[in-house]
């Protein structure tokens, strides 16, 4: 049975992107749009982002992760290195991020070269976490089959026991990845789908960013 989705149609008619309104630097311009999100509110954790790899298998792979930080070097996320993700970061970098912000009508898609942050990086973040997102980072083997949750849930009781008035150590098998921009562009809807787009690439000098429009 075929389920047409014709009717699911909307105008986007909240703002427009001109070139003279842009920042020269995109790290920056993202900055302006995040806050953005926030300020119009009615949206939940602005920092979810879609992360895409190339599997093993030569399939591309895309989910939601959360964006934990970001500077002039990029944009900074944590995983499990051995999980399905990590392992396709570490075999193929090249990836993909992308933020789609409905109540702002806009869109950033960032193709980047991912690595390894730093350790104290990692143990640093894996620190400021709550206690049960540390021990759950120390129960789950990301992305491996298990027998059923209860697998889980009793390995967690024994972490629970253990590390009851311990500090808990970050496990080695996890920790952040920096994806460094190659090229970004910012999308914001228009009427009738004539939107804006802008993409910003890295130069020969890899220092500047040339600017350029989008058909939509």
């Amino acid at each position: 049975m075929e389920n047409e989705l014709h009717n699911y149609r909307k105008s986007y008619e909240k703002a427009s992107l001109i070139r003279e309104n842009l920042d020269e630097n995109p790290i920056q311009q993202f900055r302006t749009w995040f806050y953005d999100v926030e300020k119009f509110g009615g949206l939940d954790e602005a920092n979810a982002m879609t992360v895409s790899t190339i599997g093993k298998d030569g399939f591309p792979k895309s989910r939601i992760v959360l964006l934990k930080s970001y500077n002039e070097y990029g944009f900074v996320f944590y995983t499990n290195y051995e999980s399905e993700k990590g392992q396709a970061l570490l075999n193929n970098p090249h990836t993909c991020l992308s933020f789609f912000w409905p109540n702002t009508e806009r869109q950033v898609i960032i193709k980047g070269i991912a690595e390894k942050v730093p350790e104290n990086i990692s143990d640093n973040y894996f620190a400021s976490r709550p206690k049960g997102s540390q021990l759950g980072a120390m129960v789950s083997n990301q992305s491996n089959v298990i027998e059923n949750r209860k697998v889980l849930e009793d390995e967690l009781k024994v972490l629970e026991k253990k590390y009851a008035d311990e500090t808990i150590p970050r496990p080695k098998n996890w920790g952040g990845f920096l994806v460094r921009p190659e090229s970004m562009e910012f999308w914001q809807g228009r009427p009738n789908r004539l939107h804006d787009r802008f993409i910003f690439t890295k130069s020969d000098s890899k220092e500047d960013w040339k600017i350029e429009r989008l058909a939509p």
